[in-house]
C-alpha cells in the first residue's frame, strides 16, 4: 500500500455509523469512535476528505424496487448522507479537528455549498472535509461521490471501508477457498467481475488512476492503521495482481 500520501478520500459506508442491533440510527459512541481514529491521521498531517453513505437510514434504489420514484428515492438518500455528515462534523470538532460539511445540494443553514476552490483551501488550512449529498444527481451511489471527488480535489488515493477485509476472487463467505489480493489491477478487475465499486465509480477511478484501498473499516482500530499506512486489505492500482 502507498505510505507516502498526503491528501486522501475516506470512503465509509452508512452502517459504519448505526446503532448495534440493527437499529436505523446513529450511534454517538461509534461516531465518537471513528473521530478519533480519523484524528490520529490528521494529526500527522493528512489532508482528510470524508465521503459517507446513508445506508443507516435509507437506501434510494431499495426504495425505488418497492415503487418509489427513483429520483425521488435518491434525493432521500442524499438528505440521509447528510445526517450522518453532520453528526460525523460534531464528532470531529468535539476531538479539536476543525470540520467543514459541504453538499452537493444547497442548504445554506447547516452546509457549505459544494465548490472545488473553498474545498482546496478547507483542506489546505487543515480542515477535514465532509462531502454530502452525494454527487447532488439521482441514479449515483456514494462510491460515485468518493470517486469524483477524489479525482476533482487530486487525491492520492481513496480508503474504501467495507465489512470485508479486502477484494477476493470469489465470494469468501461461500467460497472456503477464495483468495484475498494483496494487489489487483483496474483491469483484473474488470475482467474477473470483483466488484470492487459501482460500475460508472470505478470506470471513473480506472479511467484516472486513482488508487483504492479496500479494508474492512468494522475491525476496531483499523481506520487509524489504513491512515497511519498500515499494510491493509487491497490496493486497487495500475500494479500488477497479487495474491496476500
Amino acid at each position: 500500500m502507498p505510505r507516502d500520501f498526503k491528501r486522501i478520500v475516506l470512503k465509509l459506508s452508512g452502517e459504519a455509523l448505526r446503532e448495534p442491533g440493527g437499529h436505523d440510527n446513529i450511534s454517538p459512541e461509534i461516531v465518537e469512535d471513528i473521530a478519533k481514529q480519523i484524528k490520529t491521521g490528521h494529526d500527522r498531517g493528512i489532508e482528510i476528505a470524508l465521503v459517507v453513505g446513508g445506508g443507516n437510514f435509507w437506501r434510494g434504489a431499495s426504495a425505488a424496487g418497492r415503487g418509489m420514484d427513483r429520483s425521488t428515492a435518491d434525493h432521500v438518500g442524499m438528505l440521509a448522507t447528510v445526517m450522518n455528515s453532520l453528526a460525523l462534523m460534531g464528532g470531529l470538532e468535539a476531538n479539536g479537528i476543525e470540520t467543514r460539511v459541504l453538499t452537493a445540494i444547497e442548504m445554506k443553514e447547516v452546509a457549505e455549498p459544494f465548490i472545488l476552490r473553498r474545498a482546496l483551501r478547507h483542506l489546505e488550512r487543515g480542515r477535514v472535509v465532509i462531502f454530502g449529498a452525494g454527487t447532488g444527481n439521482p441514479f449515483f451511489s456514494t462510491d460515485s461521490t468518493a470517486s469524483l471527488r477524489a479525482n476533482e480535489i487530486s487525491a492520492d488515493l481513496i480508503f474504501k471501508g467495507t465489512k470485508v477485509d479486502g477484494v477476493y476472487d470469489k465470494d469468501p463467505v461461500t467460497h472456503e477457498d477464495a483468495r484475498r489480493y494483496a494487489n489487483v489491477n483496474f483491469q483484473d478487475c474488470l475482467q474477473y467481475n470483483l466488484g470492487v465499486m459501482d460500475s460508472n465509480a470505478f470506470a471513473l477511478c480506472s479511467d484516472n488512476k486513482m488508487p483504492i484501498v479496500v479494508f474492512d473499516m468494522m475491525t476496531p482500530g483499523n481506520i487509524a492503521k489504513v491512515l497511519s499506512g498500515e499494510d491493509l486489505g487491497t490496493l486497487v492500482s495500475s500494479s500488477p495482481t497479487s495474491f496476500a
